[in-house]
């Protein structure tokens, strides 16, 4: 569950949102976080060489690129490295995909409290308490913020302190993926306990290179009507 949330939704985010739904074990959190780090890395490199290979417009590799890599600092830095227009199609896809994190994380806790699996004490009674209880606080948090700076909050009184939230935001998130970094084996990934869910998500990852693709394409690549 954490694997194919993380692969089809926003990568960490996800997966940590997952987890709280479902109880999930912390090994295997960070183990998933790690893969999709790893995993995302490289094709900060790849993706750009590619789209300029196959000669990809800035509007679709911009499109495919946020529709492909798992997390958004490594969408923005990837859509950069193509151009500005591509950056500002890829955050605004991968942007839309991180607002499906609160559907599907309430209906991940939903199915979890509903579904009698291993270690779930409420399977025979679930009731809105469990599925409150489940569901990652952190989610609603990050939906008011947004709504709050999109809609009420005028854009000229928060304005001068963005950029001093940037640097606490890159700040923050050095050290979160620091820490990750400090307890990722990577032996762990491709030891016996751990191989097939490796492959299965760069299964996962290469069908969605290719889907994304050919949707990138019918979107923007395809003039309809002519």
């Amino acid at each position: 569950m954490m694997l194919s949330s993380a692969v089809s939704i926003c990568g960490v985010s996800a997966a940590i949102a997952t987890a709280g739904a479902i109880k999930g074990d912390s090994k295997k959190l960070s183990y998933v976080v790690s893969l999709v780090l790893v995993v995302a890395v490289p094709m900060i490199i790849i993706m750009p060489a590619l789209a300029k290979l196959i000669g990809l417009n800035e509007v679709m590799a911009g499109a495919w690129i946020g529709g492909t890599i798992d997390t958004t600092g490594a969408v923005a830095a990837t859509g950069a490295v193509y151009g500005e227009e591509a950056l500002k199609i890829s955050s605004i896809v991968k942007f839309s995909q991180n607002v499906l994190l609160g559907v599907a994380a309430f209906l991940i806790a939903v199915y979890w409290s509903y579904t009698k699996k291993e270690g779930n004490q409420y399977a025979d009674k679930p009731d809105l308490k469990v599925i409150w209880e489940r569901f990652p606080k952190f989610v609603l948090g990050f939906l008011a913020a947004s709504l709050l700076f999109s809609f009420v909050a005028p854009t000229a009184e928060y304005k001068p302190v963005i950029d001093i939230l940037k640097k606490f935001q890159g700040l923050w998130f050095a050290l979160g993926f620091t820490s990750i970094g400090l307890e990722t084996n990577f032996r762990t990934l491709i030891n016996t306990e751990n191989r097939k869910a490796t492959f299965v998500f760069l299964g996962a990852q290469a069908f969605n290179v290719v889907f994304t693709l050919i949707i990138a394409y019918l979107v923007f690549g395809i003039q309809w009507g002519e």
